[in-house]
């Protein structure tokens, strides 16, 4: 017998209900919304940090991850963490997809299937060449430099390639442990923003849209960048819902991160499967899309 249906996953910094932190108190907002549509619907549901030493995973039948924004810092230990608790329990989303949503190299899957991404080119742990090198043979006008498991804009360069040098130590320390891409800097962003769309189980619930403070080109808030009211037309709402439809099986949440490519047609810039910011405070109804889907969902394979 389980004790829990389901716990959502969070990280220690914002597990204090009585922080009183603006963006630890969003957090919460986000997280309850969630968990009180799982309510709702009957489920007992827990709520704990995922390094949370003395949770006996094996006692919630559920864990889904939400707020675990440290783990890109701590990679090794969430990943071993992942690997063990996912014998006792099972992920929302499926491990699966969650295991090949941590590394970026999961576009490339995705670009195989069709769908359009920014031009990439992945660099492997080892590699000897110069990072000058790499970018002049990209014969790309602007590159933007990134590890290939990065968060919140970790370690995130733009450059133009005959400026590379700059970037060499760092290239040299990070790609002696990782692996990182360079991409084509998509210009739109400055001005046209990053969207992104939230889609349930499959269903498009709700959108955003990300600015990058003037002069900058990340869009997220520790940048300075701001969010703002989107209403995506049907076009846009169809591509992000085939984008989550290439994924198998099916995640119960998504968010599809869509920018204007240089030729300003729609590309993706990610898709976010296993922690992302959700935007429920803004569309509190996509919090019961989501329970719903979880709670009729079927996953007898999930743990494997």
């Amino acid at each position: 017998m389980y004790t829990f249906d389901c716990t959502i996953v969070t990280d220690h910094r914002w597990l204090d209900e009585s922080n009183a932190d603006w963006y630890a108190r969003q957090v919460w907002v986000e997280d309850a919304a969630v968990r009180e549509a799982l309510e709702r619907r009957g489920w007992k549901v827990h709520r704990t940090n995922w390094d949370d030493a003395s949770f006996n995973w094996s006692t919630t039948r559920y864990a889904m991850i939400r707020s675990t924004w440290d783990y890109f810092h701590r990679f090794d230990e969430f990943f071993s963490w992942l690997e063990a608790s996912s014998a006792k329990t099972t992920f929302i989303n499926n491990i699966s997809l969650i295991r090949e949503n941590i590394d970026k190299h999961y576009l490339l899957k995705l670009a195989g299937k069709g769908v359009p991404i920014p031009p990439t080119l992945f660099i492997e742990p080892g590699d000897a060449r110069s990072l000058i090198e790499i970018a002049r043979l990209s014969g790309w006008s602007e590159i933007v430099l990134k590890p290939a498991v990065s968060g919140a804009g970790r370690h995130t360069y733009r450059f133009l390639p005959d400026d590379a040098s700059k970037h060499e130590n760092i290239f040299r320390e990070l790609i002696a442990k990782e692996s990182m891409l360079i991409q084509e800097f998509q210009h739109r962003i400055m001005h046209a923003g990053e969207v992104s769309l939230m889609v349930m189980g499959g269903q498009f619930t709700h959108a955003v849209m990300k600015k990058a403070k003037q002069g900058d080109y990340r869009v997220q808030d520790d940048f300075g960048g701001t969010l703002h009211h989107f209403e995506p037309d049907n076009s846009l709402i169809a591509f992000a819902e085939q984008i989550v439809a290439a994924c198998d099986p099916m995640p119960a949440f998504a968010r599809v991160d869509i920018i204007r490519n240089n030729a300003d047609e729609p590309v993706l810039s990610e898709l976010e499967l296993i922690e992302p910011e959700l935007w429920f405070r803004h569309h509190p109804a996509a919090a019961d899309v989501l329970a719903e889907y979880v709670v009729g969902m079927d996953q007898p394979d999930a743990k494997k």
